[in-house]
């Protein structure tokens, strides 16, 4: 916007009530203009164990996203037109992705700032602000990335710092913090993590997802109260008895946080995928998962997906390499029948494949 210096407007000799009129008519332009960015803006919020968008309770229906900052932006924004036209509302993306030989990470080692990667993150977060779209930030420990305290601590703060402006994202601390391995960040650690987050942005809401098992009252215990997340994301066993078990393990997570008393929302971040291992999940089994997570009460469910581990190349890499193809281009003929599906299941409990 061209603007005009309204301290220049008293150089000229107008009368008083004609200045006035001029000022008035500025003030007027400039509120309006900024009223139509706030109108932009989004608002992720909970309430009750539901997700909000601005204020409204919102099933928050993803889709997994993960290597973003390798896409060129022409191509990540045909891939959200698809998004939104299809009905998701929510993407995951990591701050620490590096596959096929190719690191994208928007933090360094150390858990410093990494250039272009984390300004590509600033605009892609920005960029779904303006069309009503939630991101998932996701970090992740490993041996050659934000491998301990200082360093993931170092990440956190770059990151809410850096996409601070913006209220259309939540920040997973840890993908998959109980497994044993590289991935593993403590509890006592964990709650550390969690009040500088809260330190640096109090509204900013934050998980850290389980991986591949179901949640215990213990696990919902020490999320919810010890370290004090502000929802629950179990990572389901994958295999071809779980769609058929979410709803009844959905009910049974959520009956937990009540248990304890403190209701949260149960977000189905990271379900099962094809290009996984033998079973190879069909739409069928992917609409049954998502109903059983919508008949009982879960409060977002993503579309996953990933690289073929049964090919030679594990291509199509999907989300897992956008640096070629987009993600929509990637999908087998499977995925694209759930994508044709899954934004009607939200509103019918029988809902068919094509």
């Amino acid at each position: 916007m061209n603007t005009l210096n309204v301290n220049s407007l008293s150089r000229f000799a107008w009368p008083a009530f004609v200045f006035a009129i001029v000022l008035s008519c500025i003030t007027a332009i400039a509120t309006t203009e900024v009223s139509a960015a706030d109108d932009r803006s989004t608002d992720l919020g909970i309430e009750g164990t539901q997700f909000t968008l601005n204020g409204k309770p919102t099933f928050l229906l993803g889709i997994s996203y993960y290597a973003a900052l390798s896409a060129p932006e022409d191509s990540i924004r045909q891939d959200l037109d698809d998004m939104e036209h299809h009905g998701f509302n929510w993407l995951r993306v990591w701050a620490t992705w590096n596959m096929f030989d190719h690191d994208v990470s928007a933090v360094d080692a150390d858990g410093g700032p990494r250039e272009p990667f984390l300004g590509k993150l600033k605009w892609l977060v920005a960029e779904c602000d303006g069309r009503g779209l939630v991101v998932d930030v996701t970090l992740t420990r490993s041996s050659d990335r934000i491998a301990n305290l200082e360093a993931h601590q170092r990440a956190v703060e770059v990151i809410v710092q850096a996409l601070k402006p913006h209220r259309n994202w939540y920040l997973d601390l840890a993908n998959e913090r109980d497994v044993r391995d590289a991935r593993y960040v403590s509890p006592v650690e964990l709650k550390e993590l969690r009040e500088l987050v809260r330190r640096l942005a109090p509204r900013r809401l934050v998980t850290a997802s389980f991986g591949g098992h179901d949640l215990n009252e213990q696990d919902v215990r020490e999320s919810l109260l010890t370290i004090g997340l502000d929802f629950l994301t179990p990572h389901r066993p994958r295999n071809a008895a779980s769609p058929a078990q979410t709803e009844a393990q959905t009910r049974q997570c959520l009956a937990l946080t009540k248990t304890i008393g403190r209701p949260a929302p149960v977000h189905h971040q990271e379900p099962f995928r094809r290009g996984y291992g033998r079973w190879e999940p069909t739409a069928d089994a992917f609409v049954t998962d998502l109903q059983g997570a919508i008949a009982e009460g879960a409060a977002g469910w993503c579309f996953h997906n990933g690289s073929q581990r049964n090919t030679a190349d594990n291509r199509p890499a999907r989300s897992f390499d956008m640096r070629q193809q987009r993600l929509f281009d990637q999908l087998d003929d499977e995925e694209r029948k759930v994508v044709a599906a899954v934004a009607p299941s939200l509103g019918s409990t029988a809902i068919k494949v094509p």
